[in-house]
């Protein structure tokens, strides 16, 4: 079941966070979760007995620009549709913003082709496609997060 959810348990965040191997997000749970808390918009998937299998988070203006910041599903359970409906959902949330965003990892990384391969799927496509760039600051190493 997909629902938005505003609270959030830290143990359940780790376990999530920790099966995907984003180590420096689970060295800060506390942190994650007022993230959480502070975003657009959560929603969360669940199995029947309420363990949580995946969450996605935006940062929205809810007018013109909607960033998904996160889209994770618990490792055990990828390959199930938990991450297509979660995008799914967000991609009708926001249907009336101009602008649908999220960053992932680059072809050439190790998760590289298989996220690209599922936004693909989904129908997103690269920034440069349709004539566009997107630009940041370089990241900083993750283990100082």
């Amino acid at each position: 079941m997909i629902a938005q959810e505003t609270a959030f348990d830290e143990a359940e965040v780790l376990e999530l966070y920790d099966s995907v191997g984003w180590h420096p997000w689970t060295r800060d749970v506390a942190r994650v979760c007022r993230s959480l808390a502070n975003s657009h918009l959560v929603i969360t998937a669940r199995d029947e007995s309420g363990r949580l299998l995946g969450l996605a988070r935006t940062v929205s203006d809810d007018e013109i620009v909607c960033y998904v910041q996160e889209l994770l599903v618990n490792a055990q359970h990828h390959g199930k549709g938990v991450g297509r409906r979660l995008l799914e959902h967000l991609k009708d949330r926001y249907a009336h913003c101009r602008y649908f965003v999220l960053t992932t990892d680059h072809e050439s990384t190790s998760e590289g082709p298989a996220n690209h391969a599922f936004y693909r799927r989904l129908g997103l496509i690269e920034h440069h496609e349709q004539g566009l760039s997107a630009f940041g600051l370089r990241v900083r190493d993750p283990r100082s997060l």
